[in-house]
């Protein structure tokens, strides 16, 4: 069994405690988030998990728990979101810098293979045109050069929730979106794709895509998974059998998972986040929060 903790929050950033109170009780408890009467008990003793694969823009807080969980012999890789965007879509961000520096910690403490760099979603805006997330991929592929061998890159994705919570930045600070995987901007997102690629180059990178349903083969960017059975054999030299995961969406091609996680829970609060509906619904939802639960956030009685 693979663990992703987790999709819908950032555990490591906010949950660590949590998370290792799970490990040293040995289970967690999963909470259907469409129903919430529907909870399943998953083991987490070492032996009857294949790999954690962590989600995190900010794995610092989690740092101190790293020599406990290599001591009960678990297998983990993180997959580092790392990009730089106004306040206007990250409230709440931590400075690129200590970001930046977190992140090289990490890679020190457990092998660039493990760690895995993200820049996504790519937002184009009026404030962050294609120009600024080339800079931005160019600056922070050279200082995480050494650092990590993979980029997953994708592209915002229009969801209902995330339409809502632009459109009130649009009429707040007057700001435009564009869907650069519309058919029209096809040229467009073929010459990015280019320049990504380019950089990934000269930067020792491998750049996939996350979910993505456009093709950008032809400039030398695959398809990519995020929680990949393949990466965990080759880093822990296991030889195991998954599926692709059938809850995830038709383009996602990450390995079947177990998600610790519960929506609307990530305190990082970001506009176009897809896991949040808004921040007084983190704030309700983080009510339910106890350090001591099987599951993130208290069941239903």
């Amino acid at each position: 069994m693979i663990i992703s903790a987790s999709r819908r929050t950032d555990i490591p950033a906010f949950f660590g405690d949590w998370f290792m109170m799970r490990i040293e009780q040995g289970y967690f408890h999963r909470i259907n988030p469409f129903n919430t009467k529907q909870v399943r008990r998953f083991s987490l003793l070492p032996d009857d998990l294949d790999a954690i694969v962590f989600w995190t823009k900010n794995p610092k807080p989690f740092l101190k728990h790293l020599n406990q969980l290599d001591g009960l012999g678990y297998r983990y890789y993180f997959q580092h979101t790392l990009n730089d965007y106004p306040e206007h879509f990250e409230p709440a961000m931590p400075s690129l810098s200590s970001r930046i520096e977190t992140f090289k910690i990490l890679s020190e403490r457990l092998g660039p293979e493990r760690v895995i760099w993200r820049f996504d979603p790519i937002i184009i805006s009026s404030v962050t045109p294609m120009e600024y997330h080339l800079e931005k991929i160019s600056y922070i592929a050279g200082k995480l050069k050494g650092y990590s061998g993979r980029l997953v890159i994708s592209f915002l994705d229009f969801y209902g929730k995330v339409q809502t919570r632009l459109k009130a930045l649009q009429n707040k600070y007057h700001l435009t979106f564009t869907d650069m995987t519309d058919p029209q901007f096809a040229d467009e997102l073929g010459f990015m794709a280019k320049e990504i690629k380019q950089i990934a180059d000269h930067n020792k990178f491998q750049v996939v895509t996350c979910a993505e349903a456009v093709d950008l083969d032809r400039f030398g960017i695959e398809h990519g998974m995020c929680i990949d059975a393949g990466l965990i054999q080759s880093i822990f030299g296991m030889n195991i059998k998954y599926k692709k995961d059938k809850n995830q969406r038709d383009e996602c091609l990450c390995t079947e998972s177990v998600d610790m996680g519960a929506y609307n829970t990530c305190r990082f609060n970001c506009t176009y986040c897809y896991a949040v509906q808004s921040s007084q619904s983190v704030a309700n939802t983080l009510k339910k929060h106890r350090p001591d639960s099987a599951s993130l956030i208290i069941e239903n009685k």
